[in-house]
């Protein structure tokens, strides 16, 4: 057994076919087919059942795929820990976020980053919870900026910052002259929401329990893909919708919009940076923890400049 065979049975059942998976692995076909029987024959187990389509992993194949995954991550950090520590701020760091943070907190996050880790390249992503979730554990992201709760074994997780949440609101609207608005009132207007899968829709949903009911009910609420949809939804008096403090400051470019605080209890959410205990790069997080933070500041009084 070798790590390139584990490699390939992982590539394999990630794509489900064997040209994909030759493809990916850059070797052919038969190199890859013949390695995986081999391993096969090694173990006297069937890891998938072939199919003219494609493959399907078997019952016992997911748990041996799984252990596979752990040898091949555990390989990558034996070959990390081997380079040089100063090598820590040189090699790419992949850092994902929510929808409803990456926006606002990405370009002054690298710009950040630029300033004290100058040779280190940044991959950046945007995606759901769920899948930034996978990506990290699956180490496809060394690090996520997420929303709490994050719970999961063996990941570090740190609270970055605390936002609170606004009502955004087109100016002709009858609550735009309030100077709070309660939470509790939100079934009371055309509310536009993300769609489900985003965590910011969830947060919003808990702070007002009795909005709940009323989408149960299909009243009240219209779903976009993004806050930059909803926001070019109000601005045009298709509704109302929330949003969290950071993305308050696009606001400025727009004379039809207007956000409203909620009156206490407040609702907000804490973000955080999550990443693997086992990630070897410590310096490459903590460098990564303070341009967070400092470009959480930053945004922070463009807002309330605005």
């Amino acid at each position: 057994m070798t790590l390139t065979e584990l490699r390939y049975i992982v590539t394999l059942a990630d794509t489900a076919h064997f040209g994909r998976a030759a493809k990916v692995c850059f070797v052919s076909q038969p190199t890859l087919s013949v390695a995986i029987k081999r391993l096969e024959s090694e173990l006297d187990v069937t890891i998938f059942e072939r199919r003219k389509n494609g493959v399907l992993v078997t019952d016992l194949g997911h748990k041996i795929i799984e252990q596979a995954r752990q040898a091949l991550l555990q390989a990558d950090r034996v070959k990390e820990l081997a380079k040089n520590d100063k090598d820590q701020l040189i090699s790419p760091l992949r850092v994902g976020a929510i929808h409803t943070v990456g926006p606002y907190l990405f370009p002054e996050l690298v710009h950040q980053l630029r300033q004290t880790a100058p040779q280190m390249p940044l991959y950046i992503e945007e995606n759901l919870t769920v899948n930034l979730r996978a990506k990290l554990l699956n180490a496809e992201l060394d690090a996520v900026i997420v929303a709490l709760p994050f719970d999961e074994p063996d990941v570090v997780i740190t609270p970055l910052y605390k936002e609170e949440f606004l009502m955004l609101l087109n100016q002709g609207h009858p609550w735009s002259e309030q100077k709070t608005i309660d939470a509790q009132s939100l079934t009371q207007t055309e509310l536009l929401l993300l769609g489900e899968g985003h965590c910011f829709r969830d947060q919003i949903l808990e702070s007002c329990l009795s909005l709940q009911q009323a989408l149960n009910n299909q009243q009240h609420s219209t779903e976009g893909s993004s806050l930059e949809t909803i926001r070019m939804m109000v601005a045009s008096g298709l509704g109302s919708s929330v949003i969290p403090a950071t993305a308050a400051r696009q606001n400025r470019n727009s004379q039809s919009l207007v956000t409203v605080p909620f009156s206490a209890p407040v609702p907000s959410r804490t973000i955080a940076l999550a990443w693997r205990a086992s990630f070897p790069r410590t310096k490459a997080i903590d460098h990564l923890l303070q341009a967070s933070k400092a470009a959480y500041s930053v945004t922070d009084e463009v807002k309330n400049e605005g």
